[in-house]
C-alpha cells in the first residue's frame, strides 16, 4: 500500500495496475512535463524506493504493457532499468528461446509450438498467422502479435458495454503449502470480484476457480466451474462455491506447493482465480440486486 502511494505521486490511481505482490504497471502518458521522460521517472522511482523502503527494484519501460514486462523480465532484471521500443523487437525479442522465457507462454504451450517447428520468438513472429489461428484460435492471434511486440490492452480500462464476466488473478511471492492460507487468498479475491460486480449492478451464476502450480512442483493445475441457481454478487456466496470447487479437485491434482519465490521466471506459477459468467448468466440488475448484509470493500447494493 505504501509503495502504491509512492507511485501515486507520479501518476493517478487509475494509471496504476498492481500485477502481483511485487510488480506493478504504471501508465506515464501525459506526465513528461511534470516529471520528465519515462526513463528519468523510472530513475526517480527506483531511487525513492531504495531510499524510503530500502527496496532494490528493476524497471522495464515500453510502449505498452507487454513490452514493458518483456523489458523487465529479459533485460532490467540484470541491468536495473531497461527501455524497449518497437525497433528493438527484432534484435531483443526475436532471439529469445526457449519460448517459455517469453511472458505469456508456459511449458505446455511451448511444447505445442515446438511441435509446429517454432522454437524462438522470431520463428513465431514469422509463422503463418492463419495457421496459428486455426491451431490455437484467438490465442494464436495473440501469440503472433505479441511476437511483434503488439499489445492493445489498457491499464485500468473501464467496464465495457456487453462485458460478461468479472475476474481476479494473483501471483504470490512464496509457496503456499497450507490449505488455510489458500482459503484466505481465495476469500480476498472473492471480495474483490463481488465488489466490482456490485459497483456495476451486475450478478452472475457461473463461478470458476483455477489454480496453477510452479514448474518445479510438476506444473499443471486445474480449472473448475459451477453454476448456481440464482445470480449473486455476494462475497460469501462466491467463497462458498470456490471452497466447494477446491474440495472437488482429485488428490492427484491437489499440489499445495504452489510457488517457488526464487524463480521469478516461472510466470505460470501463479494462482489465477476468476469468477466468470457466460452471456446467459451474468445479468445487470433491473430491480434490487441481491443483498444480505453490507460487505467489506463496498456497500450493499440497494
Amino acid at each position: 500500500m505504501e509503495i502504491t502511494r509512492l507511485f501515486n505521486r507520479y501518476v493517478p490511481k487509475e494509471a496504476i495496475h498492481v500485477y502481483s505482490v511485487d510488480e506493478s504497471f504504471l501508465q506515464l502518458d501525459g506526465t513528461a512535463r511534470l516529471w520528465g521522460e519515462a526513463y528519468a521517472v523510472a530513475e526517480q522511482i527506483k531511487d525513492e524506493l531504495e531510499r524510503e523502503f530500502q527496496l532494490p527494484c528493476s524497471i522495464g519501460i515500453g510502449p505498452n504493457m507487454l513490452m514493458a514486462k518483456l523489458a523487465l523480465d529479459l533485460e532490467a532484471k540484470k541491468t536495473g532499468i531497461a527501455l524497449w521500443t518497437y525497433e528493438d523487437v527484432p534484435k531483443k525479442l526475436w532471439p529469445v528461446r526457449p519460448l517459455r522465457e517469453m511472458w505469456g507462454i508456459g511449458s505446455r504451450l511451448e511444447r505445442r509450438l515446438n511441435n509446429l517447428g517454432i522454437f524462438s520468438v522470431g520463428q513465431l513472429a514469422n509463422y503463418d498467422l492463419k495457421k496459428l489461428e486455426e491451431k490455437f484460435g484467438i490465442i494464436g492471434n495473440q501469440l503472433y502479435y505479441h511476437a511483434w511486440g503488439v499489445d492493445l490492452s489498457e491499464i485500468g480500462a473501464p467496464i465495457m458495454e456487453g462485458q460478461i464476466s468479472f475476474g481476479r488473478s494473483q501471483i504470490l511471492l512464496r509457496d503456499y503449502k497450507k490449505e488455510e492460507e489458500i482459503r484466505c487468498v481465495i476469500l480476498e479475491m472473492c471480495e474483490e470480484v463481488a465488489r466490482r460486480a456490485r459497483e456495476h449492478r451486475m450478478a452472475g451464476r457461473t463461478i470458476s476457480l483455477g489454480i496453477g502450480y510452479s514448474a518445479d512442483e510438476g506444473g499443471g493445475g486445474f480449472h473448475r466451474a459451477r453454476t448456481v441457481g440464482e445470480p449473486t454478487n455476494v462475497t460469501a456466496d462466491l467463497y462458498h462455491v470456490c471452497l466447494g470447487l477446491l474440495i472437488l479437485v482429485p488428490d492427484r491434482f491437489m499440489q499445495l506447493d504452489l510457488f517457488d519465490p526464487n524463480r521469478w521466471k516461472k510466470r505460470g506459477s501463479g494462482m489465477p482465480w476468476t469468477a466468470s459468467a457466460g452471456n446467459t448468466v451474468l445479468d445487470r440488475c433491473s430491480g434490487p440486486c441481491p443483498t444480505r448484509r453490507p460487505e467489506r470493500g463496498g456497500s450493499a447494493p440497494g
